[in-house]
C-alpha cells in the first residue's frame, strides 16, 4: 500500500476523533493535549541525541503534564511561578545527574518543555476561553476545528501547490522540497479557509478577529513547519518518528498548530 493512501486511512479515523474531541472540550481535550504533547517532547528528544544531549525526559514530561492540567483547572494562577520552581530543580538536578553536557542537557531540556508546555497551555486555553466569558462552551470547540481545518488546508495547498507550480525554491537549505509559490497558495487558502469557517461556525468572531487568525496559521504556521524541517535535518532524520503510519510522528502532524497556538491565544486572551 502506498504511502498517500496510508495517509489517507489514518486521517479517516483520526480526523473525527479529532473534532469529537475538540467539540466535548473539558478533560477529553485537555487529556488529548497532554497526550500528544509528551509524545511530541519525547520524539524532539529523541532527535536531540544526534547532537549528544541527554534530555532529562522525566522531569520534561512532569513539567508540561503539570502545565498543561494546571491550565484546565487554573489551581495556580502565576505560569511563571510554575516555571521557575520547575527551572530552578531541573538546575538541582543536573548537579547530581552527572551524565553529558549539563549545559546542552539543560538548554535542550529547558526548550523542549517551554515549547510544548505554553503550547499546550494554549490549546487549553483556546478551548475553554469562552467558558470563561460565560457564552456557549460549544463555541471553543468551533473554534479548535476551524484551526485545526485551517491548517489542514494550508499545509495540504501548500504542499500540492508547491509540487504543480513550485519554481522559486523557499529556503532550500532547510527544506529543498517547499517553494514561495506553495507558501503563497498556502497563505492564501488559509485566509479563505477562516472565512469560510467564519461563515459556518464562527459567528461570534468579527471578520477582523478571523482574519488575525488566518495570518498567524498562514505565516507563523508555515515558519513553524520550517523550524522543524531545520531541527529534523540537523539531526539527520526524516521524521521526528514513525508513530502515526502514513504521516510520521506527533510532532510531525502537529508543528504549525504548536506554533501558532500561543499567538491565537494570546492575541483572543487580549481582545475577547
Amino acid at each position: 500500500m502506498s504511502n498517500t493512501k496510508i495517509r489517507i486511512i489514518v486521517s479517516f479515523f483520526a480526523i473525527p476523533i479529532l473534532l469529537l474531541l475538540a467539540c466535548y472540550g473539558k478533560w477529553f481535550f485537555t487529556s488529548f493535549v497532554v497526550i500528544i504533547s509528551l509524545i511530541a517532547f519525547y520524539e524532539l528528544s529523541k532527535l536531540s541525541e544526534s547532537k549528544g544531549a541527554k534530555v532529562n525526559t522525566f522531569w520534561g514530561i512532569l513539567g508540561i503534564t503539570v502545565i498543561i492540567i494546571n491550565s484546565y483547572l487554573k489551581l495556580i494562577e502565576n505560569l511563571f511561578l510554575i516555571i521557575s520552581i520547575w527551572f530552578l530543580l531541573l538546575l538541582l538536578i543536573e548537579l547530581f545527574r552527572n551524565n553529558g553536557s549539563p549545559f546542552i542537557n539543560i538548554g535542550l531540556t529547558t526548550i523542549g518543555f517551554l515549547f510544548f508546555s505554553i503550547s499546550g497551555h494554549s490549546l487549553i486555553g483556546i478551548r475553554e476561553l469562552f467558558n470563561q466569558l460565560f457564552v456557549s462552551y460549544i463555541n471553543g470547540g468551533y473554534l479548535i476545528i476551524s484551526i485545526l481545518g485551517t491548517i489542514w488546508v494550508c499545509d495540504s495547498i501548500a504542499f500540492f501547490g508547491g509540487t504543480k507550480f513550485g519554481k522559486h525554491k523557499l529556503f532550500p537549505r532547510v527544506s529543498p522540497n517547499k517553494s514561495w509559490e506553495g507558501a503563497i497558495l498556502g497563505f492564501l487558502s488559509s485566509i479563505l479557509t477562516m472565512i469560510l469557517f467564519k461563515e459556518l461556525f464562527l459567528v461570534f468572531l468579527s471578520y477582523y478577529q478571523t482574519l488575525i487568525i488566518s495570518l498567524i496559521i498562514g505565516v507563523i504556521g508555515q515558519i513553524g513547519d520550517l523550524i522543524e524541517s531545520l531541527l529534523k535535518r540537523d539531526a539527520g532524520a526524516k521524521d521526528s518518528s514513525n508513530i502515526i503510519p502514513g504521516h510520521g510522528g506527533v510532532y510531525d502532524r502537529f508543528d504549525s498548530l504548536y506554533y501558532s497556538a500561543p499567538f491565537i491565544y494570546f492575541y483572543l486572551y487580549y481582545t475577547i
